[in-house]
C-alpha cells in the first residue's frame, strides 16, 4: 500500500470541507437524528470555521492519501488550541477520519504514528483524543494502541449532549 500523508494549507478549504462532511456524515448519521446532523455539520464543518482553524497556528491538518486517493485527515491542536486544557506538555488529536471505503487498512495508525512523530517533534510528553463513549470500535482501536481512559467531557451534537471519552497516551 502506498500513503502519503500531506499537510493541509488555507488552499485545501473545499477539499477539506468536502472532506469533513463525508467522513463525519458517513461514521455518525445512523446513530443520531437527521436535525442534529445536520446542525452540527453546519456549525462545524462550514467554510468560514474551516478556514479560522486552518489560520491558527496552533492547529494542523494533514490529509492521507492511499495510492493517490483522499482517505480521510488528522487535525491537531497545541497551546491554546486544545478543546480541553491539558497544559502545554500535550497535544491533541481533535480528529481523524478516515472514508469508510478505506476502512480497516492500517490508515488510522499511519494518522496516529504521524501525530506521535509531530508531538515527539515539538517535545510533548503525551498525546490525547476524545472519542465518543458509543464509538466502540475507535474505543477498542485506541486502547490496542496504547490510549487509556483518563476523563471524559460532554459534546453537542446539535441540542443533544453526548459524552466524549477522554483517552491518553504517554511519550515518556
Amino acid at each position: 500500500m502506498t500513503v502519503n500523508i500531506k499537510k493541509c494549507t488555507f488552499e485545501d478549504v473545499r477539499l477539506l470541507h468536502e472532506v469533513s462532511v463525508e467522513t463525519f456524515y458517513e461514521t455518525f448519521n445512523h446513530q443520531n437524528s437527521p436535525e442534529n446532523m445536520k446542525a452540527y455539520l453546519e456549525k462545524a464543518f462550514n467554510f468560514k470555521q474551516l478556514e479560522k482553524e486552518l489560520s491558527n497556528s496552533s492547529s494542523d491538518f494533514y490529509f492521507i492519501y492511499s495510492y493517490e486517493e483522499l482517505a480521510g485527515y488528522l487535525k491537531l491542536n497545541t497551546d491554546g488550541a486544545q478543546t480541553e486544557i491539558m497544559g502545554n506538555d500535550s497535544l491533541e488529536i481533535e480528529r481523524i477520519y478516515i472514508r469508510r471505503k478505506l476502512h480497516k487498512q492500517g490508515l488510522g495508525k499511519h494518522l496516529i504514528n504521524k501525530a506521535t512523530h509531530i508531538a515527539i517533534e515539538r517535545s510533548k510528553e503525551k498525546i490525547w483524543l476524545g472519542v465518543w463513549e458509543k464509538n466502540e470500535s475507535a474505543i477498542a482501536f485506541y486502547k490496542k494502541i496504547g490510549f487509556v481512559q483518563t476523563g471524559a467531557h460532554s459534546f453537542f451534537m446539535g441540542d443533544e449532549e453526548q459524552i466524549d471519552f477522554i483517552m491518553t497516551k504517554s511519550l515518556v
